[in-house]
């Protein structure tokens, strides 16, 4: 049995979504008739606050049908340099799109408003104009820091103030909310669209919402059945996903105490433990430059049973989630220490 840390994404259904899954009521969700998917999309909403949501089949998917939706092609959306939709994605904004990406720092969790604003440059032919701001929280690559109320509303300001959309992937947006103690509509409400996974740290077995007005949510309907994410009884999975956002959500900082422990563990241990301003439910090690690979720590903790992986030739990954006991932690954080020094 294995202690895995590669992703908070390999949590198992809980049997409360199994139940509800197979005892969920359907409908044909093409033709707005599944009253679970219905029943979802309305409580993410009200979360959210947002007007409206929509069912997608990923997080991925939530994001491009996002972007389609506030963009037409030879548009510009900033993107953070280290941001998932630049960097995990499939280049899908440029290759389904047609959307320019325009790149900014993102390296303490979110562009500044001197980057955003520089990023829009004057009208001009030669330009693609810039029209989207992609914003994401937490974000994965720099550490799953948790970006602040205050400073996620002044990356928003600066948007608003050169007359740009705001798109928020909120893949683990509840686990920023529940690192600063707020709800997730503190962030999402005063953006245009947000995407919410509930496949990830939430425990569903697959799902994503995207909430926004009912306009926008009109025109994201046809860009999600142009790609694809078009569902029938669709309300199977959907009930697992109101699981999840009725009961998960609400225990997800005890994945975040997890995740303190793990750091705590390995830094007392004598390994380099990236700093963040507020911790969630992932720790990032940074290996020293004469010492083993990241790759062959990996590999020498997998025999031993403890998964995680390498992010670059010095850097690891190590998530926490609902699957991953305390005990767990603190056996992988041994195993770690004693394979990382051996």
């Amino acid at each position: 049995m294995y202690i895995d840390l590669r992703s908070d994404t390999v949590t198992k259904p809980t049997q409360k979504m199994r139940e509800a899954m197979a005892n969920a009521e359907v409908g044909d969700d093409v033709y707005g008739e599944d009253p679970t998917v219905r029943k979802l999309e309305e409580y993410a909403a009200d979360l959210a606050g947002h007007e409206a949501a929509l069912y997608a089949t990923s997080g991925t998917m939530g994001n491009i049908v996002s972007l389609l939706t506030h963009c037409k092609r030879g548009d510009g959306a900033i993107v953070g340099r280290r941001s998932h939709i630049y960097t995990h994605e499939g280049g899908g904004m440029a290759t389904l799109g047609g959307v320019v990406p325009l790149v900014v720092s993102d390296d303490d969790g979110i562009p500044t408003q001197d980057d955003i604003k520089a990023a829009c440059r004057p009208e001009n032919i030669h330009f693609a104009p810039a029209v989207l701001l992609c914003l994401e929280n937490t974000h994965n690559n720099c550490g799953g820091v948790a970006v602040s109320v205050e400073n996620f509303a002044e990356a928003v300001s600066a948007a608003r103030e050169k007359g740009l959309a705001v798109h928020l992937d909120g893949a683990r947006l509840f686990n920023a909310a529940a690192a600063w103690d707020v709800e997730i509509k503190a962030y999402s409400s005063i953006v245009d669209s947000v995407q919410l996974c509930l496949s990830k740290g939430l425990g569903a077995p697959m799902g994503s919402l995207i909430c926004a007005s009912k306009s926008f949510i009109h025109e994201a309907r046809k860009w999600r059945k142009r790609v694809g994410g078009g569902l029938r009884q669709a309300g199977v999975v959907a009930a697992a996903g109101l699981v999840a956002l009725q009961e998960m959500r609400l225990r997800i900082g005890e994945d975040h105490e997890k995740a303190s422990l793990l750091a705590k563990t390995l830094e007392d241990g004598g390994l380099y433990v990236e700093p963040v301003i507020r911790r969630t439910n992932m720790v990032f090690l940074g290996l020293p430059e004469d010492g083993l690979s990241a790759d062959e720590l990996s590999r020498r903790c997998r025999v031993r049973g403890v998964l995680f992986n390498a992010s670059s030739e010095k850097r690891a990954r190590l998530v926490t989630h609902y699957d991953v006991s305390f005990e767990d932690v603190d056996k992988a954080a041994r195993i770690i220490l004693e394979e990382a020094f051996r």
